[in-house]
């Protein structure tokens, strides 16, 4: 594959220009076949092309022509960025003044540091997710590239702990299990800490190989060399050591409202201290769970959920109160649109127009 077309030139720090490759006009949703293809590259982002075509029941050719439709549309996208361990990540909750909304999503959008951006309703008006290299940086960062824009009200920092599950570990459940079980691919979801400093930073050939990964997750080795100057050998070896010591993550993303889940809710919950690691795993595994993670503040366990519209919230609910007795949901948020996920931006169908290539704020 070529460098991914939504890769957008930086005239700046953070800066960002419009979409290149998007059509406007009607939506399309996907089929059964295009929900397999991607699901199959949820296990096995980097399988070769006859391996997921044998797990779906047709050829190599298909199966990448496809593909290659739904990446040029910005429906699904293989994306790559650091592993939870080299990053201290926190979640940020924003208020804003009155008509100063429109101006402040845009500027968050545009930070290399907020991976993602959740426009909502509830008792904040934006949900972020940062990265810094340490816990001073993060807190400037947070307090000082947030806090001081024009028209933000108020912040609140929930310092991420450890990660049960997310957007790596999440399945879109269109294959049956004897045809995944073919790909082998990521193992299953385990518990992930976040660091709270960088221990070292990732060396200029590993930084240049997660770079052309971001933009494109199933570049060739032949083509990871030629983007960063090294052999073809060379990016499979540093690459395979990367992936087997963990140091990098791997994922196939969508454009998930038109895949009918057309409802994101963000729920702050409570557990006694003694269940938490077991209930975040199990929480992990519900197919309904996007993200469950451990938090700093008086609500221990975070917890996203992509659903089938807002008819979905109450059974989701009740399945949670039935599974999990000691959990004590706090608050309930819904995401209106999310403008940025892992650093690609998304229109207002979740299709990916373009991306802003994640870069830590300073020390």
């Amino acid at each position: 594959m070529n460098e991914s077309p939504f890769e957008l030139p930086e005239s700046s720090e953070g800066s960002v220009s419009g979409p290149d490759s998007v059509t406007e006009g009607a939506v399309a949703g996907f089929s059964e076949l295009d929900l397999a293809l991607i699901d199959a590259l949820q296990a096995a982002p980097r399988a070769p092309w006859t391996r997921i075509g044998r797990a779906l029941g047709v050829n190599a050719t298909t199966a990448a022509r496809r593909f290659e439709r739904l990446r040029a549309e910005g429906l699904a996208w293989v994306t790559a960025y650091d592993a939870a361990k080299t990053a201290t990540v926190a979640y940020v909750e924003v208020r804003c003044r009155p008509r100063a909304f429109d101006r402040v999503s845009a500027a968050v959008t545009a930070l290399p540091w907020v991976f993602s951006v959740d426009e909502t309703a509830g008792d904040f008006d934006l949900f972020l997710s940062v990265a810094a290299p340490d816990l001073p940086s993060l807190g400037r960062a947070v307090h000082r590239g947030i806090g001081g824009l024009r028209g933000v009200r108020s912040t609140r920092t929930r310092l991420g702990i450890t990660l049960y599950g997310e957007g790596r570990d999440w399945r879109m459940r269109a294959m049956n299990p004897a045809e995944r079980a073919g790909l082998g691919g990521a193992s299953a979801a385990r518990p992930r800490t976040y660091s709270t400093h960088l221990h070292e930073r990732p060396s200029p050939q590993d930084q240049a190989l997660l770079t052309a990964l971001g933009a494109d997750g199933r570049l060739g080795y032949g083509e990871l060399g030629a983007l960063t100057g090294m052999s073809e050998h060379t990016a499979r070896r540093r690459l395979q050591r990367m992936i087997r010591d963990g140091d990098i993550t791997l994922r196939c993303d969508l454009a998930h409202p038109m895949a009918g889940l057309s409802t994101m809710v963000v729920y702050r919950t409570s557990v006694p201290h003694a269940l938490l690691e077991q209930t975040g795993n199990a929480l992990a595994r519900l197919e309904q769970v996007r993200m469950c993670v451990s938090v700093s503040g008086p609500y221990n366990l975070l917890v996203l959920v992509w659903l089938h519209g807002l008819g979905a919230v109450d059974p989701f609910e009740a399945l949670l109160a039935e599974r999990f007795p000691a959990l004590e949901v706090r608050d309930r948020t819904v995401a209106l649109h999310s403008p940025k996920r892992m650093s690609w931006l998304l229109d207002e169908h979740g299709r990916a127009t373009g991306r802003v290539p994640l870069g830590l704020p300073e020390h």
